[in-house]
């Protein structure tokens, strides 16, 4: 399995300069192609390969006036810039056959000088040395080498972020690592006012750093509507607010991965609920309170760990009723409100907190179904639950046995009403009629 290990980097100022035409032309070249691709689909032929694009947009464009400049980089970025776009259209043409799973993939997008800037490099292209590493027509970048690489990458991505910060990412082949057996599972209930309620009666507490931050986000924000576009001030308030920015987001993923670790050493199974975590942003009231948690995220990390450590993630259906079913004997007693945090069991008579209870139910779904499954159930006993649960369809069942087809029934039926009905409005008007008759008589 591949992993990615990144790594902060402290490029000199001439190295931020040959960075800077380093992005500028993965950004030209994925520009160039990109429209071109778009040109031949609006006149009805099919995109060019990927070795044409490399052949027109990096090999002739170093030739013309315009584009000679690129020849100052290393060729190595360019070619993956144009090798990242065709597996661009590829996962675009797939989704759109539906022979890739998961959301829609959308169309590949024209690249920003002001977002985030990326350029990678292959075996041949960097070599790493004891406190630095080089890449080609770059230099020796000195590292932070905050832990050490299990194995030789086979790619490094220099990256540089919105905050002007510089990293490198490498790509490295490690094995699945097994952890020692803990025979302890656990459901997680994840939450807004205690991001994780755990089965065991175990509450943690989420940092939320947008929350604490949010009115020096504010102030920082309102500094830099007032300035000018493209003054000096403007980029300095623009990288102010960037910081901070990037200072939330690492405050929120340290939490997330220090957590995900020690759910995994501590629990062989780990159960988690599918929320609905981009319908629940939908909502105005607790959008930038779901945003600030990272649920999405965290379970993006449990759910990798354990897949490299050998653990056992599962998680349950949405619809589950975890929260309004009693823990203790199964009883449902409906829905509850969100500021309903404990309440007591109509049938047992037992005390519940709220996200304990639903924590627990979780773990109990996943037992259940494991029980089902080691003791498979008979046809005579499927047929009985089938029976029980619908009665229904015991009413259809007779008819069939009966050794008629439902719809020839139901239409004798239908014919011997009518029949019935007609000879009954028959014999009232004979009555009627003799009745008239004797009438006269008299």
């Amino acid at each position: 399995m591949k992993a990615r290990y990144k790594y902060r980097c402290y490029p000199n100022l001439i190295q931020q300069v040959q960075l800077a035409k380093l992005f500028g032309c993965c950004r030209v070249v994925w520009n160039d192609a990109l429209a071109h691709c778009i040109q031949e689909f609006k006149a009805n032929k099919k995109k060019p390969s990927n070795t044409e694009l490399q052949k027109v947009f990096i090999t002739q464009a170093k030739k013309t006036i315009n584009r000679a400049w690129l020849a100052e980089v290393s060729n190595i970025p360019l070619q993956q810039s144009l090798n990242d776009l065709n597996t661009a259209y590829q996962n675009f043409f797939n989704s759109c056959k539906g022979k890739r799973k998961g959301k829609t993939t959308r169309h590949p997008k024209f690249k920003s000088r002001k977002s985030k800037q990326t350029a990678r490099f292959r075996k041949g292209g960097f070599k790493i040395g004891q406190d630095k590493v080089y890449l080609t027509k770059v230099g020796k970048l000195k590292v932070h080498w905050s832990r050490p690489l299990p194995n030789p990458p086979s790619s490094v991505t220099i990256i540089k972020d919105s905050a002007n910060r510089y990293f490198l990412s490498f790509v490295v082949e490690t094995s699945a690592e097994h952890l020692p057996k803990t025979e302890n599972s656990t459901g997680i209930d994840l939450g807004i006012n205690t991001f994780a309620t755990l089965s065991n009666g175990e509450k943690i507490l989420a940092p939320k750093p947008l929350k604490k931050n949010l009115k020096k986000l504010a102030k920082f924000q309102r500094k830099f509507a007032h300035t000018e576009k493209g003054s000096r001030r403007r980029e300095k308030a623009r990288l102010r607010v960037a910081k901070l920015h990037a200072k939330i987001k690492d405050i929120r993923t340290d939490f997330l991965h220090k957590l995900s670790t020690d759910l995994i050493r501590r629990y062989d199974v780990i159960v988690l609920e599918d929320l609905n975590v981009s319908g629940m942003l939908r909502n105005r009231k607790l959008s930038k309170a779901i945003s600030d948690l990272g649920w999405r995220q965290f379970r993006t990390l449990t759910e990798a760990k354990c897949e490299k450590y050998g653990r056992d993630f599962r998680v349950i259906n949405r619809w589950e009723p975890t929260s309004q079913k009693c823990s203790n004997c199964g009883f449902r007693g409906g829905k509850k409100e969100l500021n309903v945090r404990e309440w007591t069991c109509l049938n047992c008579g037992a005390v519940h907190d709220r996200d304990i209870n639903a924590a627990v139910n979780i773990l109990n779904v996943v037992s259940e179904t494991v029980a089902e499954v080691t003791q498979p159930i008979t046809k005579v006993e499927t047929i009985e639950t089938e029976i029980l649960e619908t009665p229904v369809q015991l009413s259809l069942f007779n008819e069939v046995a009966g050794g008629q087809s439902e719809t020839l029934n139901k239409t004798r039926s239908r014919r011997k009403s009518t029949r019935k009905k007609a000879v009954a409005n028959n014999e009232s008007s004979t009555r009627l009629e003799s009745f008239k008759q004797l009438s006269l008589f008299d």
